[in-house]
């Protein structure tokens, strides 16, 4: 699968770790920044991530801030994004069998490692059920 990850200078570290491991499954990673620790803007890579999954230039995508608050917010201004905010497996999993979410987000600060990358394996082999949810997702999207 080809991902796009991103972060602000909080979330750095995990998404430098995270982009590893997906690597190392196999996936294609396309890394939308930041690129170091200098304190950054979030909204400015939350774009950058959402305009490529909007243009299907990647599949999905993963974003990591501080609490994962802030990336949440800036994604899901855009149309198209469903991105969850997950602290546990569970919610990796209702994100994407429920609600199709084509964005994860995770937060550095509140989330360890080790839990962040279970997450994200959880997230990454779940897929959408469809029928009654589809039906809820197009409302959301102002379909229905």
């Amino acid at each position: 699968m080809k991902l796009g990850i991103a972060s602000d200078h909080a979330g750095f570290e995990m998404k430098e770790e995270l982009k590893r491991h997906l690597e190392s499954e196999g996936h294609s990673v396309e890394d939308f920044g930041c690129y170091e620790t200098e304190s950054c803007d979030y909204p400015d890579y939350a774009q950058k991530l959402c305009k490529a999954l909007l243009a299907n230039t990647v599949e999905r995508g993963v974003l990591v801030c501080g609490t994962g608050l802030g990336m949440s917010y800036a994604a899901n201004r855009h149309k198209g994004i469903r991105a969850a905010l997950c602290l546990n497996t569970y919610m990796a999993e209702m994100s994407r069998a429920h609600n199709d979410a084509n964005v994860l987000v995770l937060g550095s600060r509140i989330t360890d490692s080790d839990t962040a990358r279970d997450i994200l394996l959880v997230w990454m082999k779940t897929s959408f059920e469809g029928g009654r949810h589809l039906r809820r997702i197009r409302k959301i999207d102002g379909e229905s």
